[in-house]
């Protein structure tokens, strides 16, 4: 699939980019994103099958290095306008197809977890790049795309903020309308102060979201109650097998 998709990245990039410039920066970055799951899907994902699942956070990364090429081209790109807001949409749409797609196939794992995770904060960097650089915003907006990665920084400082989290469905609502916020700021003629308004509320969540976060780790590091986060659904879990009864004499 790797293989298949890179052609239409590469060809993309040139496109959305005006350049060559474009592919090239398509092109290295699809190549990135392979190189990190053939590392680590050996060891994290129990399957034999890649995954449908797999396959459509797949597809959302190589539309993530598309709209990362179209970052190179100032305002008024060959990719704006609602073109550029239909293929942000099928983005956004496509997140919650794959978490659907593991659950009912058996196989969800600790990788397509990650994976998906990573193509969100993916995702929500480009979107912002590509609102201050060819939408004119300021860039207040990176606010909206650099919290995650500002969040795995402090880990290296915080070893405890690197711990597990349990799993929240008020975090994965936060991130639908961070995403969502993201789709609706490029839309044409939106008038500034909605623009300003919207991107707050977002950012307000967002500040809200990794801040509950953060008390949660710090308060179960120094209380010894952390557990690490429950296996996505359909997650095998693997266990020691109970020891063997030694025989009588």
């Amino acid at each position: 699939m790797a293989l298949a998709l890179a052609p239409a990245v590469i060809l993309c990039g040139w496109f959305v980019a005006g350049g060559v410039s474009g592919a090239v920066m398509a092109g290295m970055l699809w190549g990135g994103v392979m190189a990190a799951v053939r590392t680590f899907l050996p060891a994290y994902h129990p399957h034999r099958r890649f995954g449908a699942a797999n396959g459509v956070t797949t597809l959302r990364a190589a539309g993530v290095a598309v709209l990362a090429a179209a970052t190179l081209h100032g305002p008024g790109g060959p990719f704006d306008g609602w073109p550029l807001v239909a293929a942000v949409a099928a983005l956004l749409a496509l997140d919650g197809v794959d978490g659907t797609l593991a659950r009912r196939t058996g196989l969800a794992s600790r990788f397509g977890a990650r994976f998906d995770m990573e193509v969100d904060a993916a995702f929500a960097l480009v979107l912002t790049l590509l609102l201050w650089r060819t939408q004119g915003m300021g860039a207040w907006v990176l606010l909206l795309g650099l919290p995650r990665y500002a969040f795995v920084l402090a880990g290296r400082i915080v070893p405890s903020l690197t711990r597990d989290l349990p799993p929240s469905w008020a975090r994965k609502a936060v991130c639908v309308q961070q995403i969502a916020t993201l789709c609706l700021l490029f839309v044409p003629g939106l008038p500034q102060e909605w623009a300003f308004w919207l991107g707050g509320a977002a950012v307000a969540t967002l500040a809200w979201s990794f801040g509950r976060d953060i008390l949660w780790l710090r308060r179960a590091a120094t209380t010894g109650t952390s557990r690490p986060a429950a296996p996505p659904q359909g997650t095998p879990v693997h266990r020691a097998p109970p020891p063997r009864p030694r025989p009588q004499p």
